[in-house]
């Protein structure tokens, strides 16, 4: 199975990895043996992948390795501080070429509407499980399978009056 090239603007240029390569933890295999951990050059192409183009995880080129382990190595990564130490580095190099004024500071963002959003006034994701202005019956459980065939526990309706259940009223 083939898999597509990645765009090389994607990748991490050769002058960034060199020092980018001193930050990452050095990581002994297991003397009990297993799976190989991937190489760190196109795990963190994958990662900054996602960071820039805001994919899902499970999106990313599979040239740059499976979504769950880019995943797994960023969540690593980022509990033992190097991305962290990263920003401190470039905002240390950034003041000594530029200089940064650090009694103030901005910060800048955008709010926009999601594609395919929905519409502005559609329901609530944080409304409760009504259907319109129907409440749920106090009665009902949580779904889980009844005998062998499975599906849905169904409830009796309850009865209004002899006429709604069919029977004669004399």
């Amino acid at each position: 199975m083939d898999t597509p090239a990645v765009d090389d603007g994607f990748r991490i240029p050769d002058a960034l990895w060199e020092r980018l390569e001193l930050l990452l933890p050095r990581v002994r295999p297991s003397p009990k043996g297993g799976r190989p951990r991937l190489a760190w050059r196109p795990v963190l192409d994958g990662i900054f992948y996602v960071l820039r183009t805001g994919c899902q995880w499970k999106a990313v080129p599979r040239a740059f390795g499976s979504g769950s382990s880019l995943h797994r190595y960023f969540q690593w990564l980022v509990r033992r501080g190097v991305f962290e130490r990263l920003w401190d580095i470039a905002l240390q190099e950034y003041d000594d070429l530029k200089g940064i004024d650090w009694e103030w500071q901005s910060l800048d963002g955008a709010i926009t509407k999601a594609p395919l959003g929905g519409e502005k006034d559609g329901s609530k994701p944080h409304g409760s499980g009504e259907i319109g202005h129907e409440a749920q019956r106090a009665d009902r459980g949580k779904w889980r399978p009844v005998g062998r065939g499975g599906g849905r526990r169904q409830y009796p309706r309850q009865m209004v009056g002899a006429r709604d259940a069919g029977e004669c009223a004399d």
